[in-house]
């Protein structure tokens, strides 16, 4: 895998992947999109901050924080080796904070040409707006949302 930042001219596919089956589609799918495209595949995971849980003791956040890394670890291991077998270039990177704000700020930083997040599950987010649909509203990149 090479890093993002070598200038090379390929299109750039922004995959956000965060474990769930969603977003295991979504890399699916953009593992096929970069090779149609001939495209470097950019998997992006953002460690997001947990919600604090009243009484909750030191132990649950440090719980919380590495079952994240443990999750972002065997991302990386998935991309790293799905790419070599796809024979794609792929990079895997890690932000914290805000999915929304951390997808747009990569594919932005990266000039993507095309950004891939999975369907949210969660029933709050057919009220309050997944990041998904944000994406699709707000974003000026094609987005797919894989379901």
């Amino acid at each position: 895998m090479r890093a993002v930042s070598d200038g090379a001219s390929s299109p750039i596919v922004l995959v956000a992947v965060d474990g769930s089956p969603s977003s295991l589609r979504a890399g699916a799918y953009a593992v096929g999109l970069a090779q149609r495209q001939g495209a470097r595949l950019v998997c992006l995971y953002v460690h997001t901050s947990s919600p604090v849980l009243p009484g909750a003791s030191p132990v649950v956040d440090v719980a919380i924080r590495e079952t994240k890394e443990t999750i972002a670890a065997d991302l990386r291991r998935l991309v790293t080796e799905g790419a070599q077998h796809a024979g794609l270039d792929a990079v895997f990177i890690e932000r914290h904070g805000s999915p929304y704000t951390e997808i747009v700020r990569a594919a932005t930083e990266l000039r993507a040409d095309s950004i891939v997040v999975g369907a949210s599950t969660q029933a709050g987010h057919r009220v309050l707006g997944a990041v998904g649909a944000r994406l699709v509203r707000r974003a000026t990149w094609p987005v797919t949302v894989v379901p």
